[in-house]
Parts: structure tokens; sequence; C-alpha cells
């Protein structure tokens, strides 16, 4: 069997490549953003006019739509180093496996504030196979600037704000406001 680089048939011995809309990159960039926190469309349609409405505060638009989604409980659980990946994070919220501020919560969209103390349940904490996997992916992670891990306690602390500079993401964030905006 022979791997040809073109597409079979007569006339594709050269593959055109299309120039994209612009529409197609904004939609693109929307869907990579999306994709990358794991929220369902209306979620980040709702976190996209948030951000546009909350643009004075944060300086500009694109900044407070990366504080709204770094700032979910989910995200930061994910950022701590408790989880391997976002899916995992938010499936370990709901269940109940963390403590904001020594209460119990079981929402993954939920909002952080600096200050806020994400520890894991003291029922959660104790069980053998699930302590040995989670301390040694905290010891292995390097969480961002604005969080704070306590290796010992097995919890994180919100210390600041989150920035673009310590976030490196899939998308462009401008193009995404420009989806929207449409």
């Amino acid at each position: 069997m022979i791997k040809r680089p073109y597409p079979p048939g007569e006339k594709s011995k050269k593959r055109r490549r299309r120039n994209l809309s612009e529409y197609a990159k904004e939609l693109r960039e929307k869907q990579k953003l999306r994709a990358w926190y794991n929220l369902s469309e209306s979620q980040f349609r709702r976190y996209v006019m948030k951000a546009f409405l909350e643009r004075k505060k944060a300086g500009n638009a694109p900044l407070a739509l990366i504080k709204l989604l770094e700032k979910r409980l989910d995200n930061v659980v994910f950022r701590l180093g408790f989880a391997s990946s976002r899916r995992e994070s938010r499936q370990l919220v709901s269940h109940g496996y963390f403590l904001v501020n020594g209460k119990k919560v079981n929402i993954p969209s939920l909002s952080l504030k600096k200050g806020d103390i994400v520890a894991f349940s003291s029922t959660k904490k104790n069980k053998t196979k699930f302590k040995n996997e989670i301390s040694d992916r905290i010891k292995k992670a390097q969480p961002p600037s604005w969080l704070k891990v306590s290796k010992g306690k097995m919890e994180g602390k919100v210390v600041a704000e989150p920035t673009l500079d310590d976030i490196t993401l899939p998308a462009e964030i401008p193009l995404i406001f420009e989806f929207y905006s449409k």
C-alpha cells in the first residue's frame, strides 16, 4: 500500500489551501477556548458577555474574561494540581471532594475571590488510594503565581488576581469578542 500526500482521484494531485473567512477564524478561536475550559456554549457565552460588561473594572475585556474563567473552582483545583485534567477536577468538585473556606461545595462554576482557601474534605482526604495519588500529583505541580499550595495540609489559597502573563492560552481572545459582537 502506497501512502500518497494527496487525496484520491484523478484531478486532485494538488491540494488546495483554502483561506478561512474572518467568521471561521473567530469561530475556531472561540471553540478552542471553550474546549480548553471544558464549558458548554451557553456557559461560555455568559462569561463573554459578563466580561464585556466588566471591562471597565478590569481594564479591558480579554483580561476580564481570563479572570472570570481562571477563578472558577474547577479550574483552580486543576491549577493547584489536585486533578490531572479540568474534566477530572470538575467531577471531583461535583462529587463534593472540596471545601471552600471550610464549607462543602459541589458547584464547579463557583467563582473564587482573593483569600479563599480550597481544601479536601476530611472524609475524602483519608481514602488511601486517593491520598497517595493526589500527594504525588501535588508534589509535581507548579501552580501559577496567583495561587499558593500547602502540600502538607493538601490545600490551596488564592493569593492574588490572575493576569494574562501567568497564563498561556491556546486562542486569541480579541477574536472571540469580535465573534460575539456580530
